[in-house]
């Protein structure tokens, strides 16, 4: 079953997981022409690999943390925890525990 994306005016709870944590998976929230958000969720040891967009990001942890790498420097960001990410980046993530965060990206073309 197709998991539906939010309607305008739609509401959604985007409280961490807690101890369903483990059961939960990453979701795309919505999607339009110039944005499109997402809950990110990964494993502990798990990794989204390095790429690029090209517009601005920003990751608010949740819940857990990750190592996030911005060419080649490496940062935690921590539950409660926003880092903002400029276009055409290259970034990476790996959970240093269950973690997840909602990813906000800007759409370009």
């Amino acid at each position: 079953m197709a998991i539906s994306h939010l309607a305008a005016g739609q509401t959604l709870s985007v409280l961490p997981f807690g101890s369903a944590l483990a059961n939960a998976r990453t979701t795309a929230l919505f999607k339009t022409e110039q944005l499109e958000v997402i809950q990110l969720v990964l494993a502990a040891g798990k990794s989204f690999p390095p790429h690029k967009v090209a517009g601005e990001i920003t990751i608010q942890c949740l819940e857990g943390s990750f190592e996030v790498t911005i060419e080649g420097a490496v940062q935690t960001l921590k539950a409660s925890q926003l880092m903002y990410l400029s276009g055409g980046v290259q970034h990476g993530l790996t959970a240093l525990e269950d973690a997840s965060a909602l990813v906000t990206i800007v759409l370009r073309r």
